[in-house]
């Protein structure tokens, strides 16, 4: 026979009586097969019973804990505690943990409350053992301490209080005293012009130290501000108050769950109704008031309450006994203002310290599309480099273009001048050519001719006439001498390199004063030698402006000036002639372009400012460091 025991309740076994003779037994006419059947169907029971078995013993490593609240179901302290500390605890007690809430109600405590109460939790968990008991609020403690013995006698509690207590028995927990002070000095930092202070409370006759705790903390502002304590009023009795208050004057909301004529509100919906009534700013201590109309205040972080008394049952709940825990007293104050109401009640935010949260605050445009404005100014920004970008390489393309054409234009204009050049130079050759011939046929040839005469007759003359004829052919020779070397010399002017370029430019002086022009050559600083090419083209340069000055210019006086350096050879002249227009005759005459053509060799440059009536000057400027080739030629 086998035999499985069960029993009821939270260790519960199992009993089972099974007579395998009765199965077995022949007077039932069961087959050997039946009893192999039956062998099988006793493996099947057995194993149904001991898995239930297994299940209650692993339920022995899951803690059992049960929550007890002093308030409503739907106040926000329980709701936090209900969201937050289930999380807690089985997140950090190993083997999981079957919770258990209940509220109180401490709005409802009267004389015949409590023991019902009491009895109620007697009945609901007859034959639960727990493993700890967690009570929030001064009033859980206190039905805790009367009722130990008859519901959770020897079971560990961890408890939450708002003012110093007695410690129970086998117990641990939190002191939090509300800071009322700390928002009392908050206020009069947001507005320092405060005199008067409305205290709102209800009539909870279970907790009556609350507005003395109030009231203690509060005597450090008394001989500044006048405080008035408006408790237990009904709606009707604090609405003229809240709408005829004094100037400078706030209203301090503690708790209201009950007036005086026993009519029960939700603490958070009366705050509402004050908020919405009160002619003044209104600050209160727990968080939970926030977003209900207060301005602020230092402020009971419930969620950081809710953390501490979670880690100290995590510690009981570990295996440590609650003796050996101190109590601690956290601070779980946290200095918050509401930023839609500093708005409202035209608070300056200039008095909000940096260790103030401020909530609320409703974003700027610069907040709300921060990232988008600075990517849209970015993307612009692109956008003009870009487009900046595109016009600039578009001018430069414009600009190159233009320059091209310029140059184009440069270009066919030199092609069309040197082409005119290259058929003046042409005429200019063969007029030099039939110039040359006509000097050397009507003079020298002229004077040969006499000469040979000269010589005929001195061979066939007589002897007395012979030395007449000979003095004759001499002067003859002496003046085709002459003319051969003015011609050569107008040809090319080989004293430049015999005699030098102010000499030279000396002689052309001379020679032009002996037709009637006055001709002034001055000189300062040249160097002492100067390049052959450079020499020559200034002395064709002075020779063409003094052909041209007696010519064209009919001018009486011509002034040239040559001034040097190191680095550049300078040559201004000036005439008082009759001046051309500039424009008007360049190209026309082989001179200018001569002069042009020249300097332009050299890397010089030639300005030449006339007009009609107002003579000619012509400037010429020549670098000589850009200038190659040895100086030969002395200055």
């Amino acid at each position: 026979m086998l035999r499985f025991s069960r029993e009821t309740g939270p260790r519960a076994t199992a009993v089972f009586l099974l007579d395998e003779s009765a199965i077995l037994n022949p007077a039932m006419r069961i087959s050997p097969r039946h009893s192999r059947l039956g062998r099988w169907l006793l493996a099947a029971l057995a194993v149904n019973f001991l898995i239930p078995i297994t299940t209650a013993r692993a339920s022995d490593s899951v803690k059992q804990v049960l929550v007890l609240y002093s308030l409503r179901r739907d106040v926000p302290a329980a709701d936090v505690g209900e969201a937050h500390l289930p999380r807690i605890l089985r997140n950090n007690v190993p083997g999981g943990v079957d919770y258990y809430s209940e509220f109180l109600d401490r709005s409802r405590f009267h004389a015949d409350y409590a023991p019902a109460l009491r009895d109620f939790l007697r009945l609901k968990y007859e034959g639960q053992t727990f493993d700890l008991v967690i009570a929030f609020g001064d009033a859980t403690v206190t039905f805790i301490e009367k009722n130990r013995d008859i519901l959770f006698p020897d079971t560990p509690v961890v408890f939450f209080s708002s003012r110093p207590l007695i410690r129970p028995a086998h117990s641990t927990g939190v002191v939090a005293e509300p800071d009322v002070a700390g928002t009392m000095l908050m206020a009069t930092e947001l507005q320092p012009d405060i005199r008067h202070v409305f205290v709102i409370s209800g009539a909870e006759s279970s907790e009556p130290s609350f507005e003395s705790i109030a009231r203690a903390q509060f005597k450090s502002f008394e001989p500044q501000l006048t405080f008035t304590y408006l408790t237990g009023l009904t709606k009707q009795e604090l609405e003229p108050r809240l709408t005829t208050m004094p100037e400078h004057s706030i209203v301090y909301y503690l708790s209201v769950e009950r007036d005086r004529n026993g009519q029960n509100f939700h603490t958070l919906e009366f705050l509402d109704w004050v908020t919405a009534a009160s002619r003044a700013p209104v600050y209160s201590w727990t968080d939970s008031a926030m977003d209900h109309g207060i301005v602020g205040g230092s402020l009971r972080d419930q969620v950081a309450e809710v953390q501490a008394v979670g880690e100290l049952a995590v510690r009981v709940l570990g295996g440590e006994q609650p003796e050996s825990i101190p109590v601690v007293s956290p601070n779980l104050h946290v200095r918050q203002v509401d930023w839609r109401e500093l708005q409202r009640w035209g608070i300056s935010d200039a008095g909000v310290s940096g260790d103030v949260r401020v909530r609320f605050r409703e974003p700027s445009v610069w907040d709300r599309y921060g990232l988008h404005i600075i990517g849209a100014v970015l993307l612009l920004l692109v956008q003009m480099a870009l487009i900046t970008g595109l016009l600039v390489q578009g001018s430069r393309r414009q600009e190159a273009e233009q320059r091209l054409l310029e140059k184009q234009d440069e270009l066919r204009t030199s092609y069309d001048r040197i082409r005119d050049l290259g058929g003046r130079l042409l005429h200019a050759q063969d007029d030099e050519r039939s110039r040359i011939a006509r000097d050397l046929h009507d003079d020298i040839g002229q004077q040969v001719a006499v000469l040979a005469v000269d010589l005929e007759l001195l061979r066939t003359g007589t002897q007395e006439a012979a030395g007449s004829l000979a003095g004759d052919a001499l002067s003859r020779v002496q003046g085709i001498a002459r003319s051969v070397r003015d011609l050569s010399l107008r040809l090319h002017p080989a004293k430049l390199r015999l005699i030098g370029l102010v000499p030279a430019l000396d002689g052309l002086q001379r020679e032009f004063s002996q037709s009637g022009i006055a001709v002034t050559i001055t000189h300062e600083n040249l160097p002492p030698a100067l390049p052959h090419d450079l020499t020559l083209c200034l002395y064709r340069i002075v020779q063409e402006a003094l052909q041209n000055a007696v010519k064209h210019g009919k001018a009486g006086e011509v002034y040239v000036h040559l001034t040097g350096s190191a680095k550049r050879i300078a040559l201004t002249i000036v005439d008082n002639g009759t001046g051309f227009d500039v424009a008007a005759a360049w190209g026309k005459g082989l001179g200018l372009i001569s002069m042009h053509e020249r300097l332009d060799a050299l890397g010089g440059t030639l300005d030449i400012s006339s007009g009609p009536g107002v003579g000619t000057r012509i400037d010429v400027d020549v670098a000589l460091d850009t200038m190659a080739g040895p100086k030969t030629v002395a200055v």
